[in-house]
């Protein structure tokens, strides 16, 4: 009985959550969002230009092998691809809007969430590959002219910047976005059990 009424003295001892103001936590939620999907916006638009130059280099330029334009093939599907994928995350977070519903806008934040993890795990590192091998075909012609040293820098600096994109830049990317999603969701999780 003793460690009974320890326990319950330890335990309403501890220090209660403060409220949060409904205000201000969707005012930071949508700060947030808005954060997030003006970054997702500044991509899609710097895919359309890079997708637009490597279409015009693919039509205009005058290459001899096939293997170059399945490079450039490669890279543009894999941009495509890339882009589709943007675009539908931009309209799942900047179409619903906080203040109307937010126990079901949580639950879209949740699922966007997951759904988010498990696609970006898979596809980014395709998207790294695909992009990476389309480069390395796209210079096979490119680069025929050129001194073997020059050509051994061209190919290790494409395995170097896949393994840099692959091993150091891409958790960093991600978890700096996932802490960002997780302290939102947990904003409006806390806010819902206020009123629970």
């Amino acid at each position: 009985m003793k460690d009974f009424d320890h326990l319950m003295s330890v335990w309403q001892g501890q220090p209660k959550q403060e409220k949060l103001s409904v205000d201000e936590v969707l005012k930071q939620v949508k700060k947030g969002i808005r954060g997030l999907t003006s970054r997702i916006y500044w991509s899609i638009v710097a895919m359309i230009v890079i997708i637009a130059f490597a279409f015009i280099i693919m039509l205009f330029g005058a290459f001899s092998s096939w293997i170059t334009t399945v490079g450039i093939l490669i890279v543009l599907v894999t941009m495509l691809m890339y882009l589709s994928l943007i675009v539908r995350h931009y309209h799942i977070l900047s179409k619903r809007d906080a203040t109307l519903n937010p126990s079901e806008y949580l639950d879209s934040l949740k699922a966007y969430q997951k759904n988010r993890t498990k696609v970006i795990g898979w596809f980014y590192y395709i998207y790294t590959l695909l992009i990476s091998a389309g480069l390395a075909l796209y210079f096979v012609e490119v680069l025929q002219n050129a001194s073997a040293i020059f050509k051994g820098v061209t190919y290790a600096s494409i395995i170097i910047w896949f393994l840099f994109t692959t091993f150091y830049l891409k958790p960093r990317m991600f978890k700096n976005e996932e802490e960002k999603l997780n302290l939102m969701i947990d904003r409006l999780v806390r806010l819902q059990d206020q009123f629970d």
